[in-house]
């Protein structure tokens, strides 16, 4: 849901109270609109001919406030209400996404295992060996470490073998037993089961197992899922730090499954859910919240539990509360005016109200002009006028607060957002890692692998059981494109080929320092992984291959070969980064190493293999921990978030594998904007050094921040850019289009627009509302200035005025004086208008001669 359509969808007056900051603006408002009623009334008795021309737009703007005052407070409340609803979704989708991704492993994981031989024979009664089947079943879950038991079943539901101890069974009467054995498939079940008689509910995967010789079916498997212990990982990662929010997974009667707290939301207890992501409070225990939910979008094919969501849950007392920022405050002045530039993009009233205040201050600009060396009854417009100037001097510091404030929330929220799914990105990645470690693991104590290579010769029998069974496993696992068989030489005896590199690779040998690595491993529970890089073995792409030893049987120190699984980088990488931005177009993110080379992109321009420029802070970023902030990325500015890998379960944090990977996202902003002082309101209040009446009064006006002026009876009045209509110039660079003139109500004749930033600086202005054409007047000559912002007409001594002690001889030079105001702390760059006409003309005939 947009942030549009949560504003028209917002009850306002529900979330205001929760909002002190929007509360405060509402009340300046209020009062600004007062003050301007008691001008414009103050006009009406004081001076109604002399404001007469001014009266019917102050009243206009007045009802344009009185409108965009309501429509202020709902865009703030709305912002305010969507970002936190954002941010709490966000987490919400990725509680279900990572619980779904986990157990898709857990569905593969009980079909293989079902059809091990070495398992079917002792359930069908071929082989009577308790314990060294009990002993196999360890050693399985000494690699796949989610599960806290493993349990054979007979036909009748008698229990052959387990490896938990501490709760020992003799049978089962479990309803799953008969629905596994009735099915092809395997069979998930989650509630109170006889087979984990400790616990309340049990995450159990069965899968029925056939005779090996006459595919009967004899018994069941049961992998058992520690639920309780991933669910504590998952939230001790990923939940609120300052425990703000709950993090919850539901079932389908929307019951708790687990809690992040669960003394806050206890499991069991049934809780509202906002499927719709819609903008209202809901009612739980009787607390209101800000609530999102996701249900199961379903991984591989694989759809999740029935039923199953994630939700997150914010109280709305402390929803839009949390320790200050001060991210704007923070930046380059440069980037964060340019940012402030784009800030339109999330609160259009705000910059309607904005236009509403530029069109005061320009029609003030116009009655000052207009009464500049006046006398008599128009000083009292003046007064009025001045009463109007800062009054709209104040409107605008408020808008513009109300703007900083308001995107200094959706900054703060971008930074945690992007940590966040920076987070999440490694999260997936070593928990999608960790199951490759365990893979090669298991399937190096494959028997018939074990034996076939431990002979004394490799016969062509053997040679085709093992290309066979590694046939069978990749077409289960088809996130490898090849796995491999080498014997103690590093031969390679046998391959699959799913990712159909092309050409065999049998007979070809792997690299000595692989061999060493895997021939010094010194037991079955290490492996080792190839750096990330080119492979022949994976088409000449980079990738990463997990191998393992392979032992003889007889002697479990002597290593008689290896496997080796090719990890299918390109396409697995780029699921999970794409999964983790949740198809937010703006938004990008990369693998990378800690030099910045790139592991994996969503960026086209940075392919695999390039770089990634990488500061010396992130670069060192310890394990596990985050950062976050606003950068220039490719002309963009951005949100970057950056989280370091810190493993999962025992892989990459206690067996004895390092391999750093830092996800990094980009969340972009908006183009950078290279105007000088862009978004600069210098609202200098000049104070005069008048003691009589003798003064010059001239117009001022802004350019790239600074203060320009010109004589007051030169400048006629002024008018908003957006009126300029373009024109071809051709080589007229400074000229920017014609701009449509009223006198008494007619048309005139158009005057041309010249950029004075460009006359000045040599590169085209940056136009927004605020820019104004101020129309110049030079004996029989008239022409447009477009200028950032108008400032003001204020009156100057002669001793005020100096000339400028360089260039200012020529007849082109623009500026010949300097006005000194504020006691010589402000200075004021005079446009002289018989220079500036005549370098105009000099152009003209400098285009025309060429």
């Amino acid at each position: 849901m947009s942030k549009t359509e949560t504003a028209a969808r917002l009850q306002t007056d529900t979330f205001l109270p929760y909002m002190r900051d929007v509360i405060r603006c509402e009340q300046a408002l209020q009062e600004l609109n007062l003050m301007w009623r008691m001008i414009e009334s103050s006009a009406k008795m004081n001076c109604p001919e002399e404001a007469r021309a001014i009266l019917p737009t102050m009243a206009a703007t007045r009802d344009g406030f009185n409108r965009l005052e309501q429509e202020l407070v709902t865009s703030l409340v709305g912002e305010k209400v969507a970002t936190v609803l954002a941010e709490i979704g966000t987490k919400a989708q990725y509680v279900i996404d990572i619980v779904v991704r986990n157990l898709y492993e857990r569905t593969a994981d009980v079909g293989f295992l079902a059809t091990d031989n070495e398992l079917c024979a002792f359930v069908a009664g071929l082989s009577d060996d308790e314990h060294a089947i009990r002993q196999r079943l360890r050693a399985y879950r000494n690699k796949y470490t989610v599960y806290d038991e493993i349990i054979l079943l007979d036909a009748a539901g008698n229990v052959l073998v387990q490896i938990d101890e501490a709760t020992p069974l003799e049978g089962s009467v479990d309803p799953l037993l008969a629905q596994t054995l009735a099915s092809d498939s395997f069979v998930e079940t989650f509630r109170a089961s006889d087979l984990r008689p400790a616990k309340q509910q049990a995450l159990i995967y069965s899968k029925r197992m056939l005779h090996p010789q006459t595919g009967a079916v004899v018994g069941v498997l049961c992998l058992c899922f520690n639920f309780e212990q991933e669910m504590a990982g998952i939230f001790r990662t990923h939940r609120d730090p300052d425990g703000r929010s709950n993090m919850l997974l539901l079932d389908g009667d929307n019951r708790v499954i687990e809690s992040a707290d669960p003394l806050w939301i206890p499991i069991g207890a049934v809780v509202p859910v906002n499927t719709a992501s819609s903008p209202q409070l809901l009612m739980f225990a009787g607390r209101e919240y800000l609530v999102r939910t996701y249900a199961s979008q379903g991984y591989q094919g694989y759809p999740g539990p029935v039923g199953w969501q994630g939700q997150v849950m914010i109280p709305v007392d402390v929803a839009f509360t949390g320790a200050t920022t001060n991210t704007l405050a923070e930046l380059e002045p440069a980037v964060r005016e340019g940012l402030l530039s784009h800030a339109q993009s999330f609160s259009a009233p705000l910059y309607e109200i904005m236009t509403a205040a530029d069109t005061i201050r320009r029609v003030v600009w116009n009655g000052q002009v207009m009464t500049a060396g006046q006398r008599g009854e128009l000083t009292k417009l003046k007064t009025i006028l001045d009463q109007i100037s800062e009054t709209g001097a104040r409107s605008n510091d408020l808008f513009s607060k109300s703007i900083g404030d308001l995107y200094e929330t959706v900054l703060a929220s971008s930074l945690r957002d992007s940590e966040f799914v920076s987070h999440l990105l490694v999260d997936l990645l070593d928990r999608n890692l960790y199951e490759r470690s365990d893979d090669c693991r298991w399937w190096a104590l494959t028997p018939e692998l074990r034996a076939a290579l431990a002979a004394p010769e490799l016969s062509e029998t053997a040679r085709k059981q093992i290309s066979d069974i590694l046939d069978y496993i990749n077409r289960l696992y088809t996130v490898y494109t090849r796995i491999y068989v080498y014997d103690s030489q590093g031969c390679i005896v046998a391959s699959t080929d799913l990712g159909r590199a092309g050409g065999s690779v049998i007979g070809h040998h792997i690299d000595e320092a692989t061999l060493t690595r895997v021939q010094a491993l010194r037991s079955e529970q290490d492996y080792h992984v190839t750096s990330f890089g080119p492979s022949a073995l994976y088409g000449g792409q980079p990738t990463y291959i997990y191998h393992a030893a392979i032992r003889d049987p007889q002697n479990e120190s002597r290593v008689v070969g290896g496997i080796g699984i090719v990890f299918d980088a390109a396409p697995e990488f780029a699921a999970m980064l794409k999964g983790g931005l949740g198809g937010q177009a703006d938004m990008q993110a990369l693998f990378v190493d800690r030099q910045g080379r790139v592991i994996a992109s969503t960026d086209p321009s940075r392919p695999v293999g390039s770089m990634l420029e990488l500061d010396a802070v992130l670069s060192q970023l310890p394990n596990g921990q985050s950062a976050s902030r606003i950068v220039v990325h490719d002309g963009q500015y951005a949100i970057m978030g950056c989280t370091v890998s810190s493993g999962y379960r025992e892989f990459k944090v206690s067996d004895g594998y390092r391999e750093d990977v830092l996800a990094i996202v980009f969340k972009f902003l908006g183009e950078v904007r290279e105007r000088s002082g862009a978004g600069a309101k210098a609202q200098a209040i000049l104070k005069t050094d008048l003691v009589g009446l003798a003064g010059r009064e001239y117009a001022t006006f802004l350019v790239d921040g600074a203060l320009f002026a010109l004589p007051a009876e030169s400048a006629q009045e002024a008018l908003p850019a957006s009126k300029i209509t373009t024109v071809s110039t051709g080589e007229r660079r400074a000229c920017v289009g014609l701009l449509g003139l009223q006198h008494e109500g007619r048309n005139s004749a158009p005057v041309w627009v010249f950029d004075l930033g460009y006359l000045i600086r040599g590169t085209p202005s940056f136009t927004d509302k605020s820019s104004q054409v101020i129309i110049v007047r030079h004996g029989e000559h008239t022409l447009g200035l477009l200028v950032d912002e108008l400032h003001g007409v204020p009156e100057f001594s002669e001793a005020q005025i100096m000339p400028t002690p360089f260039g200012g001889q020529g007849d082109q030079a623009l500026v010949k004086h300097f006005i000194k105001a504020n006691g010589g702390q402000v200075l004021i760059q005079a446009i002289d208008p018989h220079s500036l006409f005549m370098a105009l003309m000099k152009r003209e005939a400098e285009v025309c001669a060429d």
